[in-house]
């Protein structure tokens, strides 16, 4: 494999900064959804933590190397997801956390953010415009801004997950891992492609937020200028060039899913698996449900990376979908 900007043995080294309260997650087959899916299927869960998603390997990772020199502040911009996670590790670090957000972002993780002690800051515009602000506070402050994927800890920090499949699992041949800046995806591809080549890693974004899909498959850049899509923590305009090229060596394929398959994954998984999760964590069931073909009688793991939902939003979205696999 040629070389991405991820290190193997600092993610090693990475595990032992990251909480121990965020590593070595649920990873199990899940029988109840495989006779819906024609295949069977094992979940690695990232919503049993404090923040209830997998960013906070990444900014435990940050927040220790901030904290080891000495830095006192930090800003970043997030869906809403990474915001909870930096606030968390900033809180017990010492260190002062801003988040900007879009007004439009979920409530439930805009009001965690705000529990957890970080400044908000909200503006009215998507995540691109945040990021924006984000950067203009960083600047105007001298302060860190944390870039979730382009900074490499918060790469590293997600690849953690990819040890714990390598070193645990049963046998698998495909991973399924969500696509949105890129950060699990590269992070997750990167230690697979180098421990555990033969196993296919396919990364999943909804049809309504497509800009890091097209630029895989045209290996260049490919922006848009609107998302559409419930899947809030995934919803990029503006793909990362770097972390391209490196979704570009790890990722065997890319996909788009339609927001129908995405609700009737979320469906499934409550169904069958007793989880309530965000249209993120969906992505895998909602690509095998697209294409039951393709991953007949092979086994699947799908990283289930967040449980941060707007609780009547998840209701009106589930409670109008169709229950398969029962």
């Amino acid at each position: 494999m040629q070389e991405t900007r991820l290190d193997t043995a600092r993610i090693r080294a990475a595990r032992r900064v990251i909480d121990p309260v965020f590593l070595d997650t649920p990873l199990y087959r899940c029988e109840a959804l495989e006779p819906g899916l024609g295949c069977t299927v094992s979940i690695k869960l990232e919503t049993a933590n404090p923040v209830r998603s997998f960013k906070a390997r990444g900014t435990e990772v940050v927040a220790s190397l901030l904290a080891d020199k000495g830095a006192r502040a930090v800003v970043c911009a997030s869906a809403g997801n990474l915001g909870q996670a930096l606030a968390w590790s900033g809180r017990g670090r010492g260190l002062d956390v801003t988040v900007v957000a879009s007004r439009f972002a979920t409530r439930a993780k805009l009001d965690r953010i705000r529990a957890l002690g970080a400044g908000l800051e909200l503006v009215d515009g998507d995540h691109e415009m945040a990021r924006e602000r984000a950067a203009a506070i960083a600047r105007y402050d001298g302060i860190r801004l944390v870039e979730d994927s382009l900074d490499i800890e918060t790469c590293e920090g997600a690849a953690t997950i990819g040890l714990e499949l390598v070193d645990t699992a049963p046998s698998f041949d495909t991973v399924l891992i969500a696509l949105g800046g890129g950060a699990l995806a590269t992070g997750v591809g990167h230690v697979v492609k180098a421990l555990a080549p033969g196993v296919e890693v396919i990364c999943v974004q909804p049809l309504g937020a497509p800009a890091m899909t097209h630029s895989w498959r045209s290996r260049r850049v490919v922006t848009t200028d609107s998302t559409n899509t419930i899947a809030d923590g995934v919803a990029g305009r503006h793909p990362i060039p770097a972390v391209l090229d490196d979704l570009l060596l790890v990722a065997d394929d890319a996909v788009l899913v339609q927001e129908a398959s995405i609700i009737a994954g979320m469906r499934m998984l409550l169904d069958h698996a007793g989880l309530v999760v965000e249209p993120s964590a969906a992505l895998g069931i909602a690509a095998i449900l697209e294409d039951r073909d393709r991953f007949a009688d092979r086994h699947v793991v799908t990283i289930v990376c967040g449980s941060n939902v707007d609780v009547d939003a998840y209701h009106g979205w589930v409670d109008a979908a169709p229950i398969l696999g029962s």
